[in-house]
């Protein structure tokens, strides 16, 4: 497996980065196995899901993202479990947190958004965690198109548990209006669940059709990424993507 690009600005002020999604099951399972796989994928963006919401859930996510070099942008308990960490490579625009419309009886759902700029990059970024319930599934769906097209700028990327496969219509009405960077520019793994037994892909990156997506897909033999640490980090396997973002 050829290894993905290393993060870098290039001399047009265009800007190479790494974005991997991940769901972390709250961080219930080996938190030193999560922070070493997040570590050995050098993000320069980490949307998360199922952040922890409970009981001191800003300081468990704190110390993930010093474990793994990164820092909390945005999200957790804020909405409602989906958020975005960073490198310190990113210079941070504004924030914005995003509770969806609760359905009585189903869990209530939420974006974690941002814009950034990395060099002469600027880039909107959404985490999310779409529902169970296939209705309500399709709805988010297009709040995540429409909350991308509000957020005034050219270029974006959005992931996150889908809980849905590709040939399901809420995960094809996504990719109506952006790109399944895995089925752009296949690299790594495909299946994100579960990582014993590996069989669908129901996580996943998008990206603008501006970006240029440069691979993506599970970091299966990864340098420093283990299948032990897969196993024991959480019940999915992360997404990793290299996207270039033109210069704004």
């Amino acid at each position: 497996m050829a290894p993905l690009p290393n993060s870098r600005t290039e001399p047009d002020g265009s800007a190479v980065i790494r974005v991997l999604g991940y769901n972390i099951r709250s961080m219930r399972d080996d938190t030193d196995a999560l922070a070493r796989v997040i570590t050995a994928c050098a993000p320069d963006l980490v949307l998360v899901q199922e952040a922890p919401r409970f009981f001191r859930w800003r300081k468990k996510l704190a110390r993930l993202a010093a474990a793994s070099g990164q820092v909390i942008l945005t999200g957790g308990a804020t909405a409602a479990g989906p958020a975005i960490l960073c490198s310190l490579r990113a210079t941070v625009e504004r924030t914005e947190d995003v509770l969806l419309p609760l359905t009585p009886g189903l869990h209530r759902r939420g974006f974690a958004t941002a814009v950034v700029r990395f060099g002469g990059a600027r880039l909107g970024v959404l985490s999310c965690h779409l529902s169970l319930q296939k209705d309500e599934r399709y709805e988010q769906a297009g709040m995540l198109l429409d909350r991308l097209a509000g957020m005034g700028v050219e270029h974006a990327v959005a992931g996150g548990d889908l809980n849905e496969r590709p040939d399901g219509r809420t995960f094809r009405r996504l990719t109506e209006g952006l790109q399944d960077c895995r089925a752009t520019a296949p690299w790594g793994g495909e299946y994100t669940s579960t990582p014993v037994h590996p069989h669908q892909r129901i996580d996943a990156i998008f990206a603008t059709k501006g970006i240029e997506v440069l691979g993506c897909g599970v970091p299966l033999g990864h340098p420093g990424v283990t299948e032990a640490a897969l196993r024991a980090a959480t019940d999915h396997l992360p997404v990793l993507a290299a996207l270039r973002i033109p210069s704004a």
